[in-house]
């Protein structure tokens, strides 16, 4: 009986463990979806300027396709970028076969190694990428759900208070301008944040506690009804 008693516990326990992961798995979902492809050390790398001259090239092109699209349409930007491509290649094309008919060579067609290239996607790595963004779909509208329900009120006023900003952000920028920004600060602001790490860390330290304290004040004033409902 005893180790009937203990299998069932052990059973239990297991139950519970896998049930407070589910319930914990959303609340990590803004912080894993955001900043995973920010992890990678490719990028990394790059925001960190690793290697300037690829760093650069990085920031200069993405900052010169965002004002373009300020400046210009979408359809406009993307015609443009294929036609100057399209210039390129045909250009270099007849220059090589110019180049052949007069030094009467037979090299080939120019581009014959790249158009080799099998550019195809595996149906295997192209299910594996469908299952990550089905997890994170799937992880978003739980969150979305459990937020906009008022699960959790805490995490919904700081759902509300957010957006409550962004009117206000939305009211002075437009969504390129915003993305502009975040161009710039993306290369910014880990350099500095190297060279200034403890003291930045320390001012991180002390807003986060008072945001902390500030939570916890908030959460004795609520409604005892809204206390039992987050306890259970």
């Amino acid at each position: 009986m005893d180790s009937v008693t203990q299998s069932a516990q052990i059973s239990s326990s297991d139950g519970q463990n896998s049930a407070a992961k589910e319930s914990k798995q959303p609340d990590s979902f803004l912080s894993s979806s955001t900043v995973s492809l920010i992890q990678s050390p490719q990028v990394k790398d790059l925001i960190h300027w690793r290697d300037p001259k690829k760093s650069g090239i990085a920031f200069g092109v993405s900052l010169l396709l965002l004002l373009s699209l300020a400046a210009f349409s979408v359809i406009s930007v993307v015609s443009y970028l294929l036609l100057a491509l399209l210039c390129v290649t045909i250009t270099f094309r007849i220059y090589k076969s110019v180049v052949q008919a007069v030094q009467k060579s037979s090299d080939g067609h120019p581009f014959k190694a790249l158009i080799d290239v099998d550019v195809s996607v595996p149906p295997e790595t192209f299910r594996k990428h469908v299952d990550t963004s089905l997890t994170y779909i799937n992880r978003g509208l739980k969150q979305m759900t459990r937020l906009f329900l008022v699960e959790d009120l805490v995490d919904s006023l700081k759902l509300a208070v957010v957006m409550w900003l962004l009117t206000y952000v939305g009211a002075v920028f437009n969504g390129i301008t915003i993305l502009i920004l975040a161009d710039i600060l993306l290369f910014a602001l880990p350099p500095v944040y190297e060279k200034n790490k403890v003291q930045i860390d320390q001012y991180i330290d002390l807003v986060r506690t008072q945001v902390n304290t500030t939570m916890a004040k908030l959460q004795e004033k609520l409604p005892a009804a809204m206390k039992r409902s987050k306890a259970e």
